[in-house]
């Protein structure tokens, strides 16, 4: 029996609604991708098998959330809700938005934006007309909208799944990715079919942060952190200074940035 029949058939014994939830199974397996009580935004979500796996992994105490332009129909867990639409528009922006729980108009706000999303992941692919170039164009403009989404949605240290497909512009793609998170690697889940270029990109470790190692700047230190390095901020992000003391303003190079601080080496 084919593999693809394999993963066909324990789908409908088991209930998902797509041979494709096994990818994601695998992913989670592979990563650790979702803890308990996480919220979770699920792109291109119909049918909804991945739907169905997230609900499983992140329980009754998480959130998730579908998005697709396709209907989904209703699934048994009432934690998992979802929104029809295109997220290139910003009526459906706004109503996933909604669905999370926070300020569906960010933009009319004085506040910073909320970002409540500790994961979101895009099985997102374009409807394949057979001309490779034009395929691949399309499928890095679905994992951009996908990547627009993780950077307007994720927490700090949040984590980023998406499919991508082999071509001339998933290197410029994987790049611009690596910049926003702590760590970039490709996988494909034994669930793929042999002959299909898929992979997928999980980032892990989204860096919410106004600087970038090896940036130089002069910055004014507030505090003393618990380890006696003197504590600096930059746009409220917060940076390490060895040898620097409260009151002092002092010229650094960031050598390392984290999720949610980052440390810097004083040269003045």
């Amino acid at each position: 029996m084919a593999r693809k029949d394999d993963f066909y058939n324990r789908a409908k014994q088991e209930g998902y609604r797509a041979r494709s939830a096994y990818k994601l199974r695998q992913i989670d397996e592979e990563v650790d991708l979702f803890d308990r009580g996480d919220t979770v935004v699920d792109l291109g979500a119909a049918p909804g098998g991945w739907l169905q796996i997230a609900a499983e992994e992140v329980t009754e105490a998480g959130r998730v959330v579908g998005v697709d332009l396709q209907r989904i129909d209703d699934l048994d867990h009432p934690h998992v809700d979802t929104v029809r639409g295109d997220m290139t528009e910003e009526r459906t922006r706004y109503y996933l938005r909604k669905a999370l729980g926070v300020d569906p108009r960010p933009e009319e706000s004085d506040a910073e934006p909320e970002r409540p999303v500790d994961v979101v992941i895009s099985d997102m692919a374009p409807n394949m007309t057979g001309e490779y170039q034009l395929d691949h164009a399309r499928s890095i403009h679905l994992c951009r909208q996908a990547f627009d989404t993780a950077l307007e949605l994720l927490k700090p240290g949040g984590s980023f799944v998406v499919k991508v497909f082999d071509g001339p512009d998933l290197a410029d793609f994987r790049d611009d990715v690596a910049e926003q998170f702590q760590y970039v690697r490709a996988y494909t889940p034994e669930a793929s079919r042999k002959r299909s270029s898929e992979r997928y990109l999980i980032a892990r470790g989204r860096t919410d942060a106004p600087v970038r190692e090896g940036q130089r700047l002069e910055v004014e230190v507030t505090d003393t952190g618990d380890e006696g390095d003197g504590v600096a901020r930059v746009e409220g992000y917060t940076l390490f200074v060895p040898g620097a003391e409260a009151g002092e303003t002092v010229e650094v190079v960031v050598d390392d940035v984290k999720p949610r601080f980052g440390f810097a080496e004083r040269v003045d």
